[in-house]
């Protein structure tokens, strides 16, 4: 691999390229409207779940709460920040980590993990149950119904014996972010173009000597440029990796004659996802007859199945109606044909129909943001093809967020 503009090295070397601005301005988004929709959103949510105080963990709700992000990843697995977020009262953000916020004040908290609490996590969480049972005072309420999300049991032991009543907050907070503002909209339509403007470098990259691990690196690095956050997975596979799907990029050189699959799951700038998937084809030669035809198939899927996407629509009905998967491929099709998408993977999830029954009854509503995904591979072959479109619920059916061009080599 030489230092030139086309490969990975030369990218990043020379870089020019990858903060998207120098080439088309940011949407225009009022983040004050924003912030406010968004707890609307929240206390509308509680308010008919009839809770008087959500308890929120996750650093995915905590932004979407108060727009507060440090140390995320850290925060997913080792919880030292969260947030009392009343139904009517002063929002409290606990623990935070010299990270700005719009919560109305900030606290010292208690251990709420094993890493900060140690043997002593019990007594902790005894304590934990006696500051709710005190904010639910000062703010002169008497409802004692409190929506707890991500917590370790000893905490739920410790506000039941309080007395207090414990419900899942996760439920709450699933359906409040299912409806987009048009703030939310732009911050989504900017993820998906830092994430397009990356996968552009990515296919121009191809080439001799190049690794999986390289040309995940530079999807990576665009986002990290444009001042997004993380991946989900390093979801980029080639070659006989392709098949099955969900391996993880590797330090594997990509070959001639190879496909080359991947999915972006990126959390990007201000914290909104893109979640798109395209397969390329590498090699001058023609792709073979099989490799055209498993893509085919995809793409086929993502067509059929975006037809039916428009406001009404049962996730019982769709399911009953989504393109039928070929059974050699129904093994290893993708676990569902599609699901929600904002700040990350959302409600709701609609599995094939051979994967068993929908948990629940819901609807598409215009507002929903929804990717639709399809992977068609045998077991035991080879090639295997990766494609997702992300859309969004308009009134009168949908509007694609995701433009990359298909891999027109493989659709001919």
């Amino acid at each position: 691999m030489t230092n030139s503009n086309s490969g990975p090295d030369g990218l990043i070397l020379n870089d020019g390229w990858s903060d998207l601005r120098r080439f088309r301005p940011m949407p225009d988004i009022d983040f004050k409207r924003l912030d406010g929709y968004r707890k609307d959103r929240l206390r509308t949510a509680m308010r008919q779940a009839d809770v008087a105080l959500c308890v929120l963990v996750s650093p995915i709700t905590i932004r979407y709460a108060v727009d507060y992000n440090a140390y995320p990843l850290f925060q997913s697995h080792i919880p030292v920040t969260y947030l009392f977020l009343p139904l009517d009262g002063p929002i409290t953000l606990y623990q935070g980590i010299g990270s700005a916020s719009s919560a109305d004040r900030a606290r010292k908290g208690r251990p709420i993990s094993f890493f900060e609490g140690g043997n002593e996590l019990a007594d902790g969480a005894r304590l934990f149950a006696d500051d709710i049972f005190g904010f639910l005072s000062e703010i002169g309420t008497t409802n004692r119904k409190v929506a707890v999300e991500y917590v370790n049991p000893s905490l739920t032991q410790a506000l039941l014996q309080r007395g207090l009543e414990v419900i899942d907050a996760v439920g709450i907070v699933e359906g409040a972010r299912v409806i987009k503002s048009d703030d939310e909209i732009a911050c989504i339509r900017w993820a998906c173009a830092v994430a397009e403007h990356g996968i552009a470098r990515m296919q121009e990259s191809m080439g001799p000597g190049v690794t999986e691990a390289q040309l995940w690196a530079l999807l990576n690095y665009t986002n990290l440029a444009n001042q997004g956050g993380w991946h989900e997975g390093r979801m980029l596979a080639s070659g006989p990796r392709i098949n099955p799907w969900l391996q993880e990029a590797t330090q594997r050189v990509i070959e001639e004659g190879d496909l080359v699959g991947f999915d972006t799951d990126m959390v990007g700038p201000f914290g909104y996802f893109c979640d798109v998937s395209r397969t390329f084809y590498y090699g001058t030669d023609r792709p073979n007859a099989r490799q055209r035809q498993l893509y085919r198939l995809a793409y086929d899927e993502l067509q059929t199945n975006m037809k039916l996407i428009r406001p009404g629509v049962s996730m019982k009905g769709l399911q009953a109606s989504a393109w039928l998967v070929p059974e050699e491929f129904q093994e290893q099709a993708y676990p569902c044909v599609i699901h929600g998408v904002g700040m990350c993977d959302e409600y709701p999830q609609v599995k094939p129909l051979f994967r068993g029954p929908i948990a629940y009854d819901a609807t598409l509503e215009a507002g929903m943001v929804i990717c639709v995904e399809s992977y068609i591979g045998a077991v035991g072959e080879r090639d295997g093809v990766k494609l997702e479109e992300q859309l969004l619920v308009t009134p009168n059916g949908y509007e694609l967020l995701s433009t990359y061009p298909f891999e027109e080599r493989l659709l001919d």
